[in-house]
């Protein structure tokens, strides 16, 4: 029995010696079925330990997650708040040239309302022309005619008359053509410079006023949207900072949390392997017994192997992992890869019979590396699946969590843990598992870890 039982066990008085002598059998029984008892209870307890670490560890990774996700938010809001400020610069610009533009119309419809005066005043010019050359008609005709009375005197005059009197014909033709190309030319700049002038006392506009008029509003309503906007965005960086606070605060929590969780596995683990190392043969002891027989095993096969110069101990115990292109999860390979190929199957596979609790027995390096699974888990990855991946493609990996990393560097005679076991998929199972250690010419290789269900 534990030194940690006896320990709580309550002093009895003392028995006379016949009687001590008959009870010696039934107490060492009773000591053997309240040892099982207790390695069932603190089992059960471990396996508790191990959910309620597993729980833990899903809550961080989701709050870690949202913590991430609230830091990324926090910086969208800033880029947000600044495409605003843009907007309102850009609002404010337009509105400025839309008022420019404004007076450079007003201004050239001034320009064109001073052109129609001068257009009116060459009309009033032709006009005038008109009635000058009507008249030099009128006087000229008159000439002509006293030159006729005067007979062969007045011939000479008479020709100079009827000069006179076509030019003035011609003038007035073309006067009148002036008028008539100015009045037209006059219609059409006054409609123009009515479009360009703004009519705002008569309550109607130009159309060109009323198209600025639709743009100033427009921009208006874009400024008080971008506004609106930004004192809404202004409110949710304000939330998000409270919420990436509370966050971190969550995240402190659960690592005090998953700590405790930890600490309290630990212990359960370490009563358990009390228990086992008690003498008492409990549940658990089958698979220890088998993952130290199996480690024995490899460590001999690796210094056979060594021995033999199939692999030099650099070799070995290599840490140069060399990534495999296009594996997810990331697998690697090693220079010890083909020796562990060769040899390991051959401890590794038996074992999968000892019982049907067994899940799988795998040799690791002292980082957790899998150079070879059982032959189920060996399957070739499939593109871009990678929950199959992650259940079925279990070799040439890495496996340094909690338990991988116990198991790999454990140096005892053996280990036991409880965990959790990912399958893909957010799919666990929840296992025991019993390591023992291997070791090369006195050097610590890695160990052989046997996973069991309960």
């Amino acid at each position: 029995m534990s030194k940690w039982w006896r320990a709580q066990a309550p002093v009895r008085p003392a028995e006379p010696a016949s009687v001590a002598a008959s009870m010696e059998p039934m107490s060492h029984v009773n000591d053997h079925v309240l040892i099982q008892s207790l390695s069932k209870g603190v089992s059960g307890l471990g396996r508790d330990a191990a959910e309620v670490r597993g729980v833990l560890e899903d809550t961080q990774r989701i709050v870690t997650a949202q913590g991430q996700a609230m830091g990324a938010l926090a910086q969208d809001l800033v880029e947000v708040q600044r495409s605003q400020a843009a907007i309102g610069q850009a609002t404010a610009q337009t509105r400025d040239a839309v008022a420019r533009a404004r007076e450079v119309l007003d201004g050239m419809g001034q320009e064109v309302g001073r052109i129609v005066e001068t257009l009116h005043q060459v009309s009033e010019a032709a006009t005038e022309i008109t009635q000058i050359a009507l008249q030099t008609r009128l006087v000229a005709f008159n000439a002509s005619v006293e030159a006729k009375r005067a007979g062969e005197a007045g011939r000479g005059f008479g020709v100079v008359a009827d000069a006179v009197k076509d030019l003035a014909g011609k003038v007035e033709q073309t006067s009148k053509a002036i008028m008539g190309t100015v009045a037209a030319l006059d219609s059409k700049i006054e409609l123009f410079s009515r479009e360009l002038r703004s009519d705002g006392g008569s309550g109607q506009q130009s159309s060109i006023h009323q198209a600025f008029a639709l743009v100033e509003k427009d921009v208006d309503h874009i400024a008080e949207s971008a506004q609106q906007s930004e004192t809404t965005t202004q409110q949710l960086a304000q939330r998000s900072g409270e919420l990436e606070r509370e966050v971190q605060q969550a995240t402190r929590s659960l690592d005090l949390a998953f700590s405790c969780s930890d600490r309290f596995l630990s212990v359960s683990e370490r009563m358990i392997e009390d228990i086992a190392s008690s003498g008492v043969e409990v549940d658990d002891a089958l698979y220890i017994h088998a993952a130290q027989d199996a480690s024995a095993q490899v460590s001999a096969l690796l210094e056979q192997a060594v021995a033999e110069h199939k692999i030099s101990m650099s070799d070995l115990f290599s840490e140069q992992y060399r990534p495999i292109p296009g594996t997810e999860p990331q697998q690697h390979t090693t220079t010890f890869c083909e020796l562990a190929d060769q040899v390991f199957p051959g401890v590794q596979e038996p074992l999968l019979a000892l019982s049907d609790k067994v899940v799988y027995c795998i040799a690791v390096d002292r980082n957790g590396y899998v150079p070879t699974h059982n032959r189920k888990y060996c399957q070739p990855q499939r593109q871009g699946d990678l929950v199959w991946n992650t259940a079925n493609s279990r070799y040439r990996r890495i496996f340094n969590d909690r338990t991988g990393l116990a198991s790999a560097r454990n140096q005892r005679p053996f280990l036991l843990q409880t965990y959790r076991r990912d399958m893909g998929g957010g799919r666990f199972v929840l296992l025991k598992e019993a390591a023992a250690p291997i070791t090369v010419q006195g050097r610590h290789w890695g160990g052989l870890r046997l996973a069991f269900e309960f």
